[in-house]
């Protein structure tokens, strides 16, 4: 058990030391200082950054679990980001910098009103802290539980020590969010962002290797013979995640998190330039690419070893193949990783639903005139008060029927969906007028909940996205054909005259060609 302690505080506090020493010139006094690093943020750093936000304790027990029971199908969440984040370094970052945005709801109120802007900024508020930060904060707790059994330590039952863990990692993440602001959550996740790559690698070419008596690629082979099903990339339409998806409405989800989404997107909003800002987007494309064999791969190799045994609870699939393969003298390590994991993702929304209250509904609503000072005073207060809520949520989660990250997608799509219909209307369409607009997205809000959680409709909730963004249109063209109005958007045309990167294009084909390839291959 020693070596277990001293991996995991050796990692967790070089992290920190870490984080510390580059921050220690740093003053976090203005608003764009503590919401956007200070614009200082270059393309590597944005990528570690984005791909640990998004890659969390919920996707490495959440998809595990997922493609154990449902196999390899749900590789698409993750390829296809890849698409995603072409689209939104090469259309939508360049618009959003050239305005000089720090929000996405400050770009909706420039677009429509600010009426708009405060819906949404609530709506996406709720969205971080009502679904997402307490599922990052249960999973969490479910794999630091399964390394360390503090139930048994402190002879307390399983359930009162998840509550314990996650009542301490939300109360270490936050002093992340509090005190750094966006430059020591991004600085933070780039280290810990290479842990997880070595830590998630582990377990796969452990397994394999074991499987294939030292030889990893026969061990592949061995877990490919032993279920090939397991391995066929197509969904079929009563899966959980039928192939069809891809073209109704996986990618809209797609475009809204890699582009649209505050959490993800605020990092390229605190880059030093557009051409950096690009950069960060083109490579957590490239990163998006190898993180299958990490949060998809070890799913498969536990069907090979407990077969159809767990089929009723697949989060714990990951932690009992972790314990299986991993030495005892590496768990100090992979939970430092796991923690790393978990905290990157909560500071890093926490950051981002702290900013959009600040800037989105304080300055807007409460105190228009507020000093930047009082805002960064304000910002570290929400981000407090967030974290509470969250963390409040965080046990009601439980275990899901589908599992973890399931469940996070589907409470995902009431948000989503409203939200990037407008944004897209509002960038492409200059005839959807502020009517229109508001039109779609109480439809879409008010659509999404009836189809999903009241009326038993009997269609894939994926597929309900691409029906409600469609209708979404049609409302918002109908409501602003019917009720014109003028609006003028010279900020469209006008701004900074940043230069785009000039290999962002052959590198976003590059990307596209490979996401295609990989269905190909695996079809």
């Amino acid at each position: 058990m020693l070596y277990t302690y001293l991996g995991f505080f050796g990692f967790t506090f070089f992290v920190i030391f870490y984080t510390v020493f580059k921050l220690r010139k740093d003053k976090f006094t203005t608003s764009k200082g503590y919401f956007l690093a200070g614009k200082s943020l270059t393309g590597p750093i944005i990528a570690g950054s984005m791909i640990l936000t998004n890659i969390s304790t919920e996707h490495l027990i959440g998809m595990n679990g997922s493609s154990y029971k449902n196999g390899i199908i749900i590789i698409a969440w993750e390829v296809t980001s890849a698409i995603a984040l072409v689209i939104a370094a090469i259309y939508f970052i360049p618009k959003f910098m050239k305005m000089g945005i720090f929000t996405i709801p400050e770009f909706l109120e420039k677009r429509f009103d600010g009426a708009v802007r405060s819906v949404v900024a609530f709506l996406l508020m709720s969205s971080f802290v009502i679904t997402l930060l307490p599922i990052v904060l249960y999973s969490g707790a479910i794999n630091i539980e399964s390394v360390f059994d503090f139930s048994s330590i402190f002879n307390i039952s399983k359930e009162y020590s998840l509550i314990y863990t996650v009542l301490v990692i939300g109360i270490i993440g936050s002093f992340y969010a509090v005190f750094g602001g966006l430059k020591a959550v991004a600085y933070s996740d780039s280290l810990n962002g290479i842990g997880l790559m070595l830590g998630g690698l582990l377990i796969p070419t452990i397994a394999l290797y074991q499987i294939g008596d030292g030889n990893i690629l026969t061990g592949l082979s061995t877990v490919y013979d032993f279920a090939p099903d397991k391995f066929d990339i197509i969904g079929k339409p009563d899966s959980v995640l039928p192939f069809s998806v891809l073209f109704t409405g996986l990618m809209i989800n797609q475009l809204y998190f890699w582009g649209m989404n505050q959490a993800i997107i605020q990092r390229a909003f605190g880059a030093k330039n557009l051409v950096e800002a690009q950069k960060g987007l083109i490579y957590t494309g490239v990163l998006k690419l190898f993180v299958p064999a990490i949060i998809v791969l070890p799913g498969l190799i536990a069907f090979y070893y407990f077969q159809d045994q767990y089929y009723e609870t697949p989060d714990l699939i990951y932690p009992m193949l972790v314990k299986k393969v991993l030495p005892t003298y590496l768990y100090g390590f992979f939970a430092a990783v796991i923690l790393g994991a978990v905290l990157s993702t909560f500071n890093s929304v926490l950051n981002s639903a702290s900013t959009i209250f600040c800037l989105d509904i304080y300055k807007k609503i409460i105190d228009k005139n507020v000093s930047d000072a009082k805002l960064v005073k304000y910002g570290k207060l929400s981000s407090v008060v967030l974290a509470i809520i969250a963390i409040c949520v965080a046990p009601m989660v439980a275990y899901a029927p589908e599992g973890l990250y399931q469940l996070l997608q589907e409470l995902n799509g009431i948000f989503f969906i409203p939200i990037s219909s407008i944004i897209i209307a509002g960038i492409f369409f200059k005839q959807i007028n502020t009517k229109g607009a508001k039109a779609g997205l109480f439809f879409g809000f008010t659509f999404y909940i009836l189809t999903t959680f009241i009326l038993d409709l009997n269609i894939h909730f994926v597929h309900l996205w691409g029906i409600e963004f469609v209708l979404n249109f049609i409302i918002m063209f109908l409501v602003s054909y019917l009720f014109p109005t003028v609006e003028e958007h010279p900020y469209m045309d006008k701004g900074s005259d940043e230069k785009s990167w000039p290999a962002v294009k052959t590198a976003g084909l590059i990307l596209v060609t490979l996401t295609i390839l990989i269905y190909v291959l695996l079809s």
